[in-house]
């Protein structure tokens, strides 16, 4: 996995139904990636007053946030990433770390930030320091990843039971969460370096597929977060 990445992302809601008749057209073009189908999970880094996801929700022309990601469940070998992702005009840049699991056994992310010596994790520690943030959120997700079979800059993933809380910020109980969409709903996201290929543009226009504006950190803060009084239980996905 790569360090450092530009590309331009379309998000996209759609049902089960529609997400796997998309999976088959896509296939005549793309192929499964590396990982195929996997866990996410991820930890958000918010200040007191969550003043980076109301900044991000305000829609303004740059925003950024900081996440530490561990894909499947962490075991003795694992690396987690700890992201910054920025946006600027329609542009996603994503900076990041891989840190080794054992090395957060008695440490804070911070400390394993420190610890390392390189330009980014630099840039990660000056954000962590200037903007006061810690680990606010918990969110993660079932996802299926395709590639370009061709066009090794083109990429869509697929995202469902997509859950989070507030509690419990850590990664051994993937399952356990509320969830943020609705279970027959998924979230579509189509990667590219630059244009959309025209067959891709034709699928979405003859299945009346269209970008919809959605974040999952977003949504967790606006759907639930400021209205704590609707989360009344939490429920457990089956693995």
């Amino acid at each position: 996995m790569g360090n450092i990445f530009k590309r331009y992302e379309k998000k996209y809601l759609v049902t089960r139904e529609q997400g796997c008749a998309l999976q088959e057209h896509f296939l005549q073009h793309m192929e499964a990636d590396q990982y195929g189908s996997y866990l996410v999970q991820n930890l958000y880094f918010d200040t007191e007053n969550w003043d980076a996801i109301r900044e991000s929700v305000a829609k303004p022309v740059y925003k950024e946030k900081m996440r530490l990601r561990c894909y499947g469940l962490p075991k003795q070998g694992t690396d987690f990433f700890l992201e910054l992702k920025k946006k600027y005009k329609g542009i996603v840049y994503k900076r990041r770390i891989a840190i080794p699991a054992v090395s957060l056994t008695d440490k804070t992310v911070r400390d394993a930030v420190s610890a390392q010596p390189s330009q980014i994790a630099r840039e990660l520690e000056f954000y962590m320091k200037s903007n006061a943030v810690s680990e606010k959120v918990y969110i993660a997700y079932h996802r299926i990843a395709l590639a370009g079979a061709e066009d090794e800059g083109l990429r869509v993933t697929f995202d469902t039971d997509i859950c989070f809380r507030t509690d419990c910020l850590d990664f051994r109980h993937p399952y356990v969460g509320v969830p943020i969409l609705p279970r027959n709903n998924m979230l579509m996201e189509i990667k590219t370096l630059g244009g959309m290929p025209m067959w891709m543009t034709r699928i979405l226009s003859e299945n009346k597929i269209y970008p919809a504006a959605f974040s999952k950190y977003g949504a967790c803060y606006t759907d639930h977060i400021l209205g704590q009084s609707e989360i009344t239980r939490m429920v457990r996905y089956s693995a």
